[in-house]
């Protein structure tokens, strides 16, 4: 089974998929090296050689991913300066980072069930009642939804937006 496409997007033959947001995320964080500094972030690390290390990549590849994540607005520099030399910068997750997370945590658990030979090396749990923690799909009033309950529609708002950009043209 799939989703249920609802209304035009019934006929996935007729609708065009240029503005998908899944492209657009992947576009930015779809490398492993980017994947990787933001699970680092997560983790607590925020000097760019730990991320380097940490990581595994050169230091070019580093500033490249460090660059293009504070530029999309995932992280942010603070500078901090260490007794005795010269100020550097420190990388902090934004809230735009933050709101990644449960992304993030749905592909580390996918790979948890599908990847790993044997049990997983970590395991998320809440820092205070130490219950595990799981990404699933919820419906606002915190039903479960399976695929073959997930339904997917044009957005009203997006379409008027657009209509709006075509006169502004």
């Amino acid at each position: 089974m799939a989703a249920v496409m609802e209304g035009p997007l019934a006929d996935l033959s007729r609708w065009d998929t240029a503005g998908c947001s899944i492209a657009r995320a992947m576009d930015l964080i779809g490398t492993r090296s980017a994947m990787l500094i933001l699970r680092e972030a997560y983790y607590g690390t925020t000097r760019f050689d730990g991320f380097a290390r940490r990581v595994g990549i050169t230091d070019a590849a580093a500033a490249g991913q460090l660059r293009k994540l504070t530029a999309a607005g995932l992280l942010e520099k603070r500078p901090y300066q260490e007794e005795g030399k010269r100020t550097r910068d420190e990388y902090i997750l934004t809230q735009m980072g933050r709101d990644l997370l449960p992304a993030v945590v749905a592909l580390w658990q996918w790979g948890d069930a599908y990847l790993q030979p044997g049990p997983p090396p970590l395991l998320r749990v809440d820092a205070e009642t130490r219950e595990p923690v799981l990404a699933e799909l919820r419906s606002a009033d915190g039903t479960k939804v399976e695929l073959e309950r997930l339904a997917v529609r044009v957005n009203p708002d997006y379409l008027r937006a657009r209509k709006n950009a075509d006169r502004e043209k």
